[in-house]
């Protein structure tokens, strides 16, 4: 309690949807995070959709999760990020822009979002992953919304992994890069 501690907030994607609790802890930044726990020096809140919900329909579910980590947990304010992969990234891209000065930095993977929230998610550093084979959410809408927010002056890296498909978030999250990268932003004093 002492210590402020790092938030990263994980949504998953549809095939994690449903009310166990544990889904959403098998696919993605969960399995990272038991195969190298000494990268996570930080507190992780990985809300689960209900199982015929869509993420843009349960975003009081993702702020109720937030707010009761950050009453619950002593909680850096300057660190709290938001990443995702599939339809989370969709939602990383779209939560992301409706509440972007509450982050410190956005990880959407393979989703896309709105290309006029480009100005929105401007003011919070990105980085965005796809596999150049997804067919199942095409790696364009990434590309879109990185141009959007470039073109709005945004500060957006975007990784687009060569002969991958859809599963983008396993060398996502399993690079201590990426992990080294999203830990060390923080939001600035507005």
């Amino acid at each position: 309690p002492a210590r402020k501690w790092p938030l990263i907030v994980f949504l998953h994607g549809i095939g994690e949807r449903g009310d166990d609790g544990l889904l959403q802890t098998e696919i993605g930044l969960g399995s990272a995070i038991r195969r190298h726990a000494d990268w996570f020096p930080c507190i992780v809140v990985m809300p689960q959709c209900s199982e015929k919900g869509m993420w843009d329909k349960e975003f009081g579910s993702i702020d109720e999760a937030i707010a009761r980590t950050e009453a619950e947990y002593t909680i850096d304010p300057s660190r709290v990020y938001l990443s995702g992969l599939s339809m989370g990234g969709y939602a990383t891209w779209i939560y992301g822009a409706a509440h972007a000065e509450h982050f410190a930095a956005l990880l959407p993977i393979c989703g896309g979002g709105h290309v006029e929230d480009g100005p929105k998610l401007a003011t919070v550093p990105i980085w965005a992953f796809h596999g150049d084979k997804d067919e199942t959410v095409l790696p364009e809408q990434s590309r879109r919304m990185v141009e959007a927010v470039k073109k709005a002056g945004g500060k957006i890296w975007y990784t687009e992994y060569r002969d991958v498909s859809h599963n983008s978030w396993d060398k996502t999250y399993n690079d201590p890069k990426v992990i080294k990268w999203l830990l060390k932003q923080r939001k600035s004093a507005r």
